[in-house]
């Protein structure tokens, strides 16, 4: 049994009313909300088990420590690394990229190819764009069919001895595409191309196994997945992360310093410098416990079932034009109504309660693609319901004649 009142009456936010309605927070592609055994975690952490980890041989700093370490290995089993050595703490799937690009970046020769897609967020766009000021690297980028479906065929056309890496999104944030990235992963590594996937928009709504999927490098978020903010993840195999220069120098990641010489810490620390944000990071371990509580395969049906329902609802809604009908998409619904620009609906969906996002959600060359400035986006997570997309049936209902 799906009980979707006990879910939410573990998210206090959702209780709250905007301008006077019930809040109706569609705004999970951008971030989730938090429940609370994540706060309470990060409660008890402030109030109990503050010290700073791998500094100490006092019992707060050895406890703080071993609950930064129990988490990188709850992070390791839930999406099947082969070590915790492959498992880096981040602030986010955007520095998890820069973090490759910066490093394994130096890998990278004038002239070599690294392939991209026109769905991509801008981090993971921007920082290869950066690698380009100081490595004469060529992005190359695979177009989407009218469903918002990657063009495989090009994608294979596009795969040479001059193609040094492939970085693509699991899902897309805007179109909700989940793209086949084990058949993306095979197809390059025959070629011995290894492969970088953003799964900022996968591992909160589907099961992720790196090691079925065969990918090389894999980041995701915290804030995304009912966790805290500022936490972020960089699966790297073990292979090529022992090649790869740090990221960044200081406390931390070393082993020896003098001012000649310093030898780095083994991995996972190599690419950890400074203080990690470990109260955060052991409050992580709360929200992938709280996810495997309810279940993913529970959570995937539920979300499923509501993007379906509201999709074809809206459908009824003269002028509904909705980006992005891949089949099996996730739960993500970008749309616009009739010419309205996506800032006027949104803005008359949120004095109504509703949460939306509006804008080129990062992806202005997507956009550019489908030849608009923006959608509004409406994204469900576990917790909404579908006396929730009925509401907000209603509201479009109420506003489209108002945007006409």
């Amino acid at each position: 049994m799906y009980d979707i009142e006990k879910i939410r009456a573990d998210f206090p936010i959702l209780e709250r009313t905007v301008y006077g309605h019930p809040l109706v927070y569609l705004d999970n592609t951008a971030t989730s909300q938090t429940p609370r055994t994540v706060v309470d975690e990060i409660t008890r952490m402030y109030y109990t088990s503050k010290a700073n980890v791998h500094r100490g041989v006092h019992a707060l700093s050895q406890e703080a420590t071993s609950l930064q370490e129990a988490t990188r290995e709850r992070v390791r089993s839930y999406i099947n690394a082969a070590s915790t050595r492959e498992i880096i703490f981040t602030r986010g799937t955007t520095e998890s990229i820069n973090l490759v690009a910066s490093s394994y970046g130096n890998f990278l020769e004038n002239g070599d190819e690294i392939i991209l897609t026109v769905m991509e967020h801008h981090a993971n766009i921007v920082p290869w764009q950066l690698l380009r000021r100081h490595k004469r690297v060529t992005l190359k980028v695979v177009p989407i069919n009218e469903r918002g479906e990657l063009k495989m065929n090009a994608f294979r056309s596009m795969l040479s001895e001059r193609t040094k890496l492939v970085s693509v999104c699991h899902v897309s944030n805007v179109l909700g595409t989940v793209n086949p990235v084990k058949e993306i992963v095979a197809e390059a590594h025959a070629m011995g191309i290894p492969v970088l996937i953003d799964g900022a928009q996968a591992t909160p709504h589907m099961k992720v196994d790196v090691r079925d999927i065969g990918a090389d490098f894999y980041a995701f978020s915290s804030h995304k997945m009912y966790g805290p903010t500022g936490i972020g993840i960089l699966y790297g195999r073990e292979s090529l992360l022992k090649q790869m220069p740090p990221y960044q120098g200081g406390g931390e990641m070393i082993s020896h310093v003098t001012f000649d010489h310093t030898t780095f810490a083994e991995l996972p620390y190599k690419f950890e410098a400074g203080t990690p944000d470990f109260v955060d990071i052991a409050a992580l371990a709360r929200a992938l416990d709280y996810i495997d509580s309810v279940g993913m395969d529970n959570i995937a049906a539920h979300e499923h079932d509501l993007l379906e329902y509201t999709t074809g609802r809206m459908m009824e809604i003269p002028g509904m034009r909705i980006f992005g009908t891949a089949p099996g998409k996730s739960a993500v619904i970008s749309f616009l109504i009739g010419n309205a620009h996506h800032y006027d609906t949104g803005m008359l969906l949120d004095k109504l309660g509703f949460a939306v996002r509006t804008g080129h959600h990062c992806a202005q060359p997507l956009m550019a693609a489908l030849g608009i400035e923006g959608t509004v986006r409406a994204s469900f997570a576990m917790y909404n319901t579908r006396e929730e997309a009925d509401r907000f049936i209603e509201a479009l209902h109420r506003i489209a004649p108002m945007l006409a």
